[in-house]
C-alpha cells in the first residue's frame, strides 16, 4: 500500500441507511431469469454392464440395481427443485452398438453414467467420446471404471468420477450441472471497434457460448430509445442511496441510467446475459454516451454481467463462476506490496453485492472515473473480511485461480476508485509468476473445489497460481 493510501473501513466512511443500502435492488429492471441460460440443466441418465458380469458378481440383477439408483435419482430432484431434468436411463452393454444413443446423448447438457460392473473400457470410452461432460457415479464394489479418469483429466476429456457408497455427494454437481447448462446457452456482446478481430470461437468450442458484435451506433441508439423522465427519476434514487456525491453532475448521472436502461433493454432483445465493451476506447472517441460503469455495477448487482475494457477472458471467468456461486465477479487492476504481503485489487467498476446476489448492497459514493476524471462511475466499499478467490481464464482451456483474505478497503488518490486489499501466502511467488495479462476477477469465497470439478467436467486446466 502507498503512503498515500490509507486504511478504510465502513465506519470511516459513515453509515447509511438500511433503506438506501437496499435502494439499488429495487432499481434493478435486468434479470438473469429470463433468458435461454436459466432452467433446469439437461442430464441424461446411462447405466453400463458388461456382456457377462463376474465382478461384483456374475449374477447381479441390472434391474434392480437400476431401480435402487433411481429412486436416490428422485430424492436428488427433490433436494433441488428445478434444477435438473432427467432423460435417457438407458441400459448399454459392452460389445453393443451404441451409436443411436451417442447421437441422443449430444442434446444432454451433461451425462451422468452408473457402472453396474466390470468390464467396461470400450464402452466408457465411447460414451465419454461424445464430447459431452460426463460424470460417472462409482458406487463401491460397481466395478474399477473409475481407474481412467486420471488419465482423461490430463487428455482434455471432458468427464469427471465420484466414488462413493453416498449418492449425497452428487449434491455438490448439482450447481455445476446447471454451469454447463448456463455457458452452453449463454451470449456474450463484444463491442469494440471493427477492426479489432472478433473473438470468442475458442471459447464455444470449450463451453458451447455463443457471441455477438453489435456497434457503438447500436447502443447509442438503445441510450437514445430511453425515456429521459424516467432516467431522471432513477439517477434521484441511485443519488440518494450513495453515502455522497463527489465529481459527477446531475446530468452525468442521469446519462449513466439512460445508458443503463438503453444496455438492458437491448441486452433483452438479443437474448444475451453479458456484454463487454471497450469502453475507455469508446468513450474517449465519443462514440459512447457515457461511462459504462454504473450500468456494469448494476448489471452484475443482478446476476448478469457487464465487464470493461471488452475483456473477453475476464468475461467469461465471471459466467463460469458467478453461475454458481451466485458472487459477483470484481474486474481488478492487482497492485502489488509485498513488503506486506498484500495485492489490493482496484477498479472503477465494482458490483455493490459483492458477498451475495440475494444479500444486501454495499455502501457506495458516486465517482468520477479516475483515469480522465469523467463520467460516472463508483467507489464501493466492499466486504472488508473473508477469503476471496482470484481468478481469470487465460486460454478457452487453462484457468488461473488463487485464494487471498481480505484485510479491509483502501482510500486514495492514486489507482482506481474501488480498492480491496488482500493478503496472500506469497506476493512475491505470484508476483514472478504473473501471466495472462492484468486483470484478474476477484470473488468473495473459496471456489477452488468447484472450480476443479468443472476443470474436469469439462475439459479445462486448472493452474494455481499460489
Amino acid at each position: 500500500m502507498t503512503t498515500m493510501d490509507v486504511c478504510m473501513t465502513r465506519r470511516s466512511f459513515g453509515m447509511a441507511s438500511l433503506a438506501n443500502m437496499f435502494a439499488l435492488t429495487h432499481l434493478a429492471s435486468a434479470s438473469s431469469d429470463d433468458g435461454p441460460w436459466s432452467g433446469p440443466a439437461l442430464v441424461r441418465t446411462v447405466f453400463l454392464i458388461s456382456q457377462k458380469p463376474s465382478w461384483p458378481r456374475p449374477d447381479v440383477d441390472a434391474n434392480q440395481e437400476m431401480s435402487d439408483i433411481r429412486a436416490q435419482l428422485e430424492e436428488l430432484s427433490r433436494r433441488h427443485p428445478g434444477k435438473l431434468r432427467y432423460t435417457g436411463g438407458d441400459l448399454l452393454r459392452e460389445g453393443t452398438d451404441i451409436s443411436a444413443w451417442i447421437g441422443g446423448a449430444k442434446d444432454a447438457d451433461v451425462v451422468l453414467a452408473f457402472n453396474l460392473s466390470s468390464g467396461l473400457g470400450a464402452i466408457l470410452q465411447k460414451v465419454v467420446s461424445t464430447g459431452r461432460p460426463t460424470l460417472l457415479f462409482s458406487r463401491p464394489y460397481a466395478g474399477h471404471s473409475w481407474t481412467t479418469f486420471s488419465d482423461f483429466a490430463k487428455q482434455g476429456v471432458k468427464a469427471d468420477v465420484i466414488a462413493s457408497s453416498d449418492f449425497g455427494e452428487l449434491d455438490a454437481y448439482v450447481p455445476l450441472f446447471r454451469t454447463i447448462h448456463y455457458m452452453r446457452n449463454s451470449k456474450v456482446m463484444l463491442v469494440s471497434p471493427p477492426t479489432r478481430a472478433r473473438r470468442g470461437e475458442d471459447y464455444t468450442t470449450q463451453f458451447g457460448t455463443s457471441f455477438a458484435y453489435p456497434s457503438y451506433a447500436d447502443l447509442k441508439a438503445a441510450f437514445d430509445g430511453v425515456d429521459v423522465a424516467k432516467a431522471r427519476k432513477e439517477a434521484a434514487a441511485f443519488t440518494k442511496a450513495a453515502l455522497r456525491v463527489v465529481e459527477p453532475s446531475e446530468n452525468e448521472i442521469i446519462d449513466s441510467m439512460r445508458l443503463y436502461h438503453g444496455m438492458s433493454e437491448f441486452m433483452r432483445k438479443e437474448k444475451a446475459n453479458a456484454i463487454a465493451i471497450d469502453c475507455l476506447g469508446g468513450f474517449a472517441r465519443g462514440e459512447l454516451p457515457a461511462y459504462p460503469c454504473v450500468s456494469f455495477s448494476k448489471l452484475n448487482d443482478a446476476g448478469l454481467y457487464g465487464v470493461c475494457e471488452c475483456d473477453l477472458a475476464s468475461t467469461m471467468t465471471q459466467l463460469l463462476v458467478t453461475s454458481f456461486s451466485n458472487m459477483p465477479g470484481f474486474v481488478t487492476d492487482p497492485v502489488f506490496d509485498t513488503s506486506h504481503n498484500e495485492v489490493i485489487h482496484a477498479h472503477c467498476v465494482a458490483a455493490t453485492k459483492m458477498a451475495g446476489i440475494e444479500g444486501p448492497a454495499s455502501p457506495y459514493v458516486v465517482r468520477s472515473h479516475l483515469e480522465d476524471n469523467k463520467g460516472v462511475s463508483m467507489q464501493v466499499l466492499a466486504p472488508e473480511s473473508g477469503t476471496v478467490t482470484v481468478a481469470r481464464f487465460a486460454k478457452a482451456d487453462k484457468f488461473l485461480i488463487s485464494t487471498a483474505e481480505v484485510i479491509g478497503n483502501a482510500d486514495g488518490p492514486r489507482g482506481c476508485r474501488t480498492k480491496v486489499r488482500t493478503r496472500v501466502s506469497d506476493a512475491r511467488k505470484f508476483l514472478r509468476a504473473y501471466s495472462a495479462g492484468l486483470h484478474r476477477v476477484l470473488f468473495y469465497g473459496d471456489h477452488t473445489e468447484n472450480v476443479d470439478r468443472l476443470s474436469r467436467l469439462t475439459g479445462f486446466q486448472m493452474v494455481r497460481e499460489i
